[in-house]
């Protein structure tokens, strides 16, 4: 290689580098992992959960993850859904009466604490949460965090497919368990407006998830809601955006049909 050749080449190495780094600073909605190191991630924490029953206790009993399955296979049929097929969207009940949380990993693991499903009053809350979850799934919130966690030139391997298990790995420990589940202000305003989208196709309430917001914004930021809050913060302005969709949508008040108030009941007698 000529003197000149090699110039050129490290001054396109520098360039494309620097073009990087800014796109990274300034796009934090760029996400250079594959889908599949979604879905492979998903697995893995699904593993490290059924591996940490003193933690996580799941539910035996089929019939509770049955209903919250059903609820989550319906919001799929969303025309809004575009990995519906691709990640597995299985739910899993967590026997936790205290703690009022639900979290969805990358590639669409979906756990759902039955201090939740017993706090919430209809079954359009609850699909609202879910749609919630999904949503953080589809707009893959995690992998986006981790390229920006990473920095420059680890994004940039796994862009190139460089030691991309490593790369895993390495990302993985850093966020520390399910610290990479932590959410941003952002990336739940975006996950309740794709919730609203999904729910939108359905037979629910599209404003839904407002119920759980009037559950949990008068109750201590302690106690049974600091998992939730670690992961998914509240602000008002969630609220009013709802409401502000609702609005835009000429959405009407809620029936009871679009609620299902009085099912929803009956299968929180069998909790």
């Amino acid at each position: 290689m000529s003197p000149l050749s090699d110039v050129l080449r490290r001054a396109a190495i520098v360039l494309v580098s620097a073009l990087g780094s800014l796109v990274l600073t300034f796009c934090g909605a760029i996400n250079v992992f594959p889908i599949n190191e979604d879905k492979d991630l998903g697995a893995r924490f699904d593993r490290e959960i059924r591996a940490n029953p003193a933690e996580y206790p799941i539910r035996k009993d089929p019939g509770a993850r049955q209903y919250v399955q059903r609820i989550v296979d319906k919001i799929l049929t969303s025309p809004e859904v575009k990995y519906r097929g691709t990640f597995a969207y299985k739910c899993e009940v967590i026997q936790n009466d205290k703690t009022i949380n639900a979290f969805c990993t990358p590639g669409g693991y979906i756990y759902v604490y039955t201090g939740l499903l017993k706090l919430v009053d209809n079954e359009a809350t609850l699909a609202g949460v879910l749609g919630h979850e999904i949503a953080h799934a589809e707009l893959r919130h995690s992998t986006k965090r981790m390229t920006t966690q990473l920095g420059l030139e680890t994004a940039m391997a796994i862009a190139l497919g460089n030691n991309t298990n490593r790369n895993i790995e390495l990302a993985a420990n850093m966020f520390g368990g399910l610290g990479l589940l932590k959410n941003s202000r952002d990336d739940e305003t975006d996950s309740d407006e794709y919730s609203f989208k999904y729910l939108k196709s359905t037979s629910w309430y599209p404003g839904g998830i407002l119920g759980f917001f009037d559950k949990v914004k008068g109750r201590s930021a302690g106690g049974t809601l600091e998992r939730l809050l670690s992961t998914h913060p509240l602000p008002d302005d969630r609220i009013k955006a709802t409401q502000d969709r609702l609005k835009k949508a000429n959405i009407p008040p809620p029936t009871e049909a679009q609620l299902n108030s009085r099912g929803y009941q009956e299968f929180k007698r069998t909790l």
